[in-house]
């Protein structure tokens, strides 16, 4: 999830060479991106694990949810391609484009604090769910 999120909001460039730059006004946004891969990277790893050791899908399905959203809310970066990609939806994304250009710092901190909630929540039920019987 790193490096399509530095792709996506431009950290880096793989034409014509591989480049990878951060502006100081940028830093923020950089480091909002790698809190969120390490969290998502995380939680997905501990949602992966719960589906193995439990066999049973119907009491994962908040955590996993949480992990869906809290990930994809972190990346709605406004590069290049999510511009041309959101635009062709006319006003309404023009719209959209203008919310997301203006708020993508606080939705990546939005989605690292549902990134937070359910790891802890993992955590909890992990704690529950793998006792040692003795």
């Amino acid at each position: 999830m790193f490096i399509p999120l530095l792709i996506i909001s431009e950290h880096l460039f793989l034409e014509p060479y591989i480049i990878f730059s951060i502006y100081p006004e940028s830093i923020v946004n950089f480091l909002l991106i790698l809190i969120l891969s390490i969290f998502a990277g995380i939680v997905i790893s501990m949602n992966i694990f719960r589906i193995r050791q439990i066999k049973k899908t119907n009491k994962i399905g908040v955590s996993l949810f949480g992990t869906i959203i809290g990930a994809s809310a972190g990346a709605c970066s406004c590069g290049p391609v999510g511009f041309s990609i959101i635009t062709t939806f006319g006003t309404a994304g023009g719209i959209a484009t203008a919310f997301l250009d203006m708020y993508e710092i606080p939705l990546r901190i939005i989605s690292i604090g549902i990134l937070i909630v359910v790891f802890f929540t993992s955590l909890k039920s992990l704690k529950n769910e793998c006792k040692i019987k003795s």
